[in-house]
């Protein structure tokens, strides 16, 4: 499963996976893939530190990779206060509201609330930045578009490539000229923040808009016949990352939220706004349900809306209230029905990209009898 790009980062497979979990991206990396590690929960530098040293000693001096969440535009002088400032008494209320209705008990005293969602804030990925480039990282992934002009110039003096993510053709072009190496066509099917175009349609549409730069296929894809279709349709690898959640790796610190994604369907996503005011697909959920029902006050743009709900999700995960429990996942949780190891997962992938070239190529050489 080798291609251009795979062979200029020396990894075996054209797998790109992203996580969140440490374990999950140094055992994608071991496998012959290519791990990603999510840094926008990482508040706290030293947390970062801590994380990347141990993906140092367990990656076996293999190639892995950084994803921040960093907007290419700078908003001067406005604080995490200022923000929760903005947040309107009325939206406050629903959630104690909805918090209440299904009995979801209150934070002991003292107790920290867990993750806020202010990786959005380019200080934050600043100093995760500030941590990161003295690994020997070998890609930057940016969530929230271009990255600002001296980030990827700072990248590219440290040796790092540079991704985006991009859900038309129109903002793939954007990072090209913005001096991106690496484009993500990110469809409509895939997990988290997404556009509106599904991964068939944009997939050949990004390749055209950014040629020769190579194109990672992503959204929708959780076997090896789909990456198969990833590579055929113009992109030099896949971009994986709701197909990890339920490795043995991963690190969900709920067993019941587990349960929950092995026994969805590829109907059970819904596109909302309710995590953090962008459109993102994530289990369908009462939670997601009461913030889309138009009786409601609506969700907040972000990052209002993600420092509204910070707390209220902690609590929802902490006490594992089944109605209200959800993670962003892609459509293609419908195949995350069993657990396995990711390297496991790679064993199924190569297995059937494998088997998908052979038949693709039976079809050929009988078409060319």
């Amino acid at each position: 499963m080798q291609t251009e790009l795979s062979r200029r980062l020396g990894v075996e497979h054209a797998i790109f996976g992203f996580t969140p979990f440490p374990a999950v991206a140094a055992a994608i990396t071991r496998a012959g893939g290519f791990g990603v590690l999510g840094a926008v929960r990482y508040t706290a530098p030293d947390d970062l530190a801590r994380d990347l040293d141990w993906m140092q000693d367990h990656t076996d001096g293999l190639p892995y990779g950084l994803d921040v969440v960093m907007p290419a535009r700078k908003v001067e002088g406005v604080t995490e206060a200022d923000v929760e400032a903005m947040i309107p008494e009325g939206h406050r209320q629903f959630v104690r509201e909805t918090l209440a209705k299904h009995g979801v008990p209150e934070l002991a005293d003292g107790e920290a609330s867990g993750w806020r969602i202010t990786g959005w804030m380019e200080q934050v990925a600043r100093n995760q930045l500030d941590v990161a480039f003295d690994y020997p990282i070998a890609l930057l992934a940016n969530a929230l578009g271009s990255p600002p002009a001296d980030v990827v110039d700072r990248a590219h003096a440290n040796g790092v490539l540079v991704a985006a993510l991009a859900g038309s053709a129109k903002h793939a072009r954007h990072h090209a000229e913005a001096g991106i190496d690496i484009v993500v066509a990110q469809g409509y099917e895939a997990g988290g923040h997404t556009g509106e175009i599904a991964s068939m349609v944009l997939v050949p549409e990004v390749v055209d808009a950014v040629g020769p730069l190579p194109v990672l296929a992503a959204g929708g894809i959780g076997s090896g016949a789909q990456v198969a279709a990833g590579l055929a349709l113009g992109a030099q690898g896949v971009w994986l990352g709701s197909l990890w959640l339920t490795t043995t790796e991963a690190d969900l610190h709920s067993r019941a939220l587990t349960q929950k994604l092995l026994a969805a369907g590829s109907g059970d996503t819904v596109r909302s706004r309710a995590l953090t005011g962008k459109p993102a697909r994530q289990l369908r959920t009462e939670w997601t349900e009461a913030w889309d029902d138009p009786s409601g006050p609506g969700t907040l743009p972000m990052p209002l809306q993600g420092l509204l709900v910070a707390e209220a999700l902690s609590r929802i995960q902490k006490y594992e209230v089944a109605p209200l429990l959800g993670t962003p996942v892609g459509q293609i949780v419908g195949r995350m029905n069993s657990e396995r190891s990711v390297q496991e997962v790679f064993d199924d992938l190569t297995r059937g990209f494998e088997q998908a070239v052979d038949r693709i190529s039976r079809i050929a050489r009988r078409s060319g009898s």
